[in-house]
């Protein structure tokens, strides 16, 4: 981190300080991943780990009067000392995958930092940014929202040269309304760029009313992809990048993550880095958890664990995945409910079924009061279950030697428990 000095940190007021040292060369909220020269800002209950955290080497610490605030004000300080290009990713779907894929990328070619798994909330973002060093030269930000005016807020404290939307989609609806304010929210963070910067969009000519006027927009989409040959291990892709064409060896193999992998080359390029050169980081592409994560299974089966989260956009891609990474063996979808999506939730649910029907899953276990719309899609092998604990049993009855099985719904349903009995 770009050192500040204590005393800085007094005049910012930010709540109680606790002095150990001159200056601080890191920020952390939690006491356990304190090292000597920290900041450990005491968030919720971690006012009774201060001691902790000085006993671990903490250069200071703040019960902050408003943790939020505080870290806000800290980040500002260390980003107006940074003269990295500052990228921020945003999106109803991918922005976590699109920022793995691009601090891969950019990795070799400039001293990077990016967020960690999916810091992209009122902590993470200024988490982030507290990590950049005075040599850093690239700074990854995601940023998530829940509803109107959250993205703006944010990059007040980001101020990003780039900003990336990965996708508009139905999510948050139960917070925002409608997917016209989806788009209106994730715009926000066009239209905080700083002059000069790039705008990195999905071609979807509806979203373009939402678009800046007086921003270099350059766009992606599934044209994109000119190919994709996926294998055991990875897949080659070749992409589209303006008018040239860029093929490298990645380490995935979903069709859906080579639109990622579109974006976040365009945000290579816009850096100004070698496209013939973006092979040396591909190989080196890593997703956060549960991402569509693949285990073979010890019967000959495949387990596609993609349970971080699900909206109608993201299950409709992880099926068509499974069916394709199955190669003739059994599948089975084992999908729990699609959190936030308002009024229209029954709906949406009963698309998804009658998606999966309509390529020919073989067997369905739906999970969560919600997800029982999924029934309705007109699937012959059904079942139901209230929670993921009450998943597990079902599953094991549903399955058979050599399934392939994806796990796939929103955080909230806890589908990770269901996964880790797969085996």
């Amino acid at each position: 981190m770009i050192p500040l000095q204590l005393e800085e940190l007094r005049r910012l007021d930010l709540g109680a300080v606790d002095v150990a040292g001159a200056e601080v060369t890191g920020v952390t909220i939690d006491s356990r991943r304190v090292e000597p020269g920290d900041l450990f800002v005491a968030v919720g209950a971690g006012a009774d780990f201060v001691v902790d955290a000085l006993d671990r080497g903490a250069a200071a610490t703040l019960v902050p009067d408003d943790p939020f605030a505080a870290l806000a004000a800290i980040a500002t300080l260390v980003r107006g000392r940074s003269s990295a290009r500052v990228v921020a990713i945003t999106g109803s779907t991918g922005k976590t995958s699109t920022k793995d894929i691009l601090a891969a990328l950019v990795a070799p070619q400039r001293r990077t930092v990016a967020a960690e798994a999916s810091f992209n909330n009122e902590l993470g973002i200024p988490l982030t940014l507290c990590r950049l060093e005075p040599d850093t030269e690239v700074c990854i930000v995601e940023i998530g929202m829940r509803g109107l005016g959250q993205i703006a807020a944010a990059c007040e404290v980001v101020r990003p040269h780039l900003g990336v939307v990965t996708g508009v989609g139905p999510v948050h609806l139960e917070l925002v309304g409608t997917i016209e304010n989806v788009a209106t929210a994730k715009a926000e963070l066009l239209h905080a760029v700083e002059t000069g910067g790039v705008g990195v969009v999905p071609d979807d000519a509806w979203l373009e009313r939402y678009w800046p006027d007086d921003l270099d927009l350059r766009r992606f989409g599934p044209a994109s992809v000119r190919a994709f040959e996926a294998h055991d291990g990875g897949a080659r892709a070749t992409i589209a990048v303006g008018e040239r064409e860029v093929t490298l060896d990645v380490p995935f193999t979903a069709r859906h993550q080579a639109q990622n992998l579109a974006a976040a080359l365009l945000v290579y390029d816009a850096l100004g880095l070698p496209l013939e050169r973006a092979h040396e980081g591909a190989g080196a592409i890593a997703f956060s958890r549960w991402r569509g994560d693949e285990t073979p299974l010890p019967d000959g089966g495949l387990l596609v664990n993609d349970c971080y989260n699900a909206n109608p956009v993201s299950m409709r891609a992880a099926l068509e995945h499974l069916v394709a990474r199955a190669a003739g063996r059994r599948t089975v979808a084992v999908l729990g409910t699609m959190a936030e999506l308002g009024p229209g939730a029954p709906r949406y649910h009963e698309e998804i079924g009658a998606f999966a029907a309509e390529l020919r899953i073989d067997a369905l276990l739906a999970v969560g009061e919600e997800a029982r719309n999924y029934l309705a899609g007109g699937l012959a092998e059904t079942s139901w279950a209230p929670d993921a604990d009450a998943a597990v049993p079902l599953l094991a009855e549903l399955r058979r030697p050599g399934d392939a099985i994806l796990v796939k719904g929103s955080r909230s349903v806890g589908l990770e428990r269901i996964a880790s009995n797969i085996g």
